[in-house]
């Protein structure tokens, strides 16, 4: 069920200037626009023994000045950790503003990492590759791919980040949802299956951007998910036609 809330907004009337009075200096007016990033990537490094890189990307953008060299990077946002995955596709969107008539520089980091809370910045994660770009190439892309870097100056084999960019419709509103699912396969030996379900939405290129990931029920062919809210905006932007792809797979510790 979708639930919205409609607010009624009354318009202040200024008071008429008095006679006389000197007018206000015109104001500035900032060409921008809200948008989000949707992340992913394929073929990182493995960098755990037993199983695979548990990958999460950092999203820094340059901050004092348009020279990389001069400019400080600070962090704008970061996704969540996906365990035992070298092709994490990120359901958290990095949200920012995006200045029309400016330079904004965006370093995307990789980091493998046993704890979503570790301080990154301070070796509490492996580097699985970096890659630079300015925000305007990706809105103007829509979907923009990049090779990652590894230390060194090394490309290309460090696996691929691609990064979708859409502006943020200004409608939002929360969508509840309660899932369930009977007679799945199964995929497990020992076992029964331990299903999970992923939503994604179509881009514009026709590709699909993760949004969410339901919880992993261990060992039931038969699973019913907790429920779940989540925004329009997140869901289909706020675009109540935009093609939804639901997928049911089953989890395992290796990552398969």
């Amino acid at each position: 069920s979708v639930c919205s809330t409609a607010f009624i907004l009354g318009m202040a009337t200024a008071p008429y200037p008095t006679a006389g009075a000197p007018a206000a200096p015109p104001q500035a007016v900032e060409f921008k626009t809200r948008v989000q990033l949707f992340i992913s990537c394929t073929n990182l490094v493995d960098k755990d023994v037993f199983s695979k890189s548990d990958p999460i990307c950092v999203v820094d953008l340059l901050q004092g000045s348009i020279d990389i060299s001069r400019g400080k990077f600070v962090e704008v946002g970061r996704t969540e950790h996906i365990k035992d995955n070298l092709n994490p596709s990120f359901t958290t969107a990095i949200v920012l503003d995006y200045f029309f008539e400016e330079v904004q520089h965006l370093k995307f980091i990789l980091y493998d990492v046993d704890s979503p809370s570790a301080n990154l910045r301070a070796g509490g994660g492996e580097l699985l590759g970096t890659a630079n770009v300015q925000l305007g190439k990706i809105v103007a892309a829509g979907t923009f791919t990049m090779d990652l870097e590894l230390p060194g100056g090394r490309k290309g084999k460090s696996g691929k980040v691609k990064i979708v960019a859409e502006e943020v419709s200004a409608v939002d509103e929360d969508v509840e949802m309660t899932w369930t699912a009977t007679k799945l396969d199964k995929k497990d030996f020992f076992g029964k299956s331990d299903p999970f379900l992923i939503f994604s939405r179509v881009n514009m290129d026709g590709s699909f951007a993760s949004v969410h990931r339901t919880e992993v029920i261990k060992n039931t062919l038969d699973p019913s998910w907790r429920p779940f809210s989540i925004s329009s905006r997140q869901l289909c932007n706020s675009d109540h036609s935009r093609q939804i792809r639901i997928e049911c797979h089953d989890w395992d510790s290796d990552g398969s």
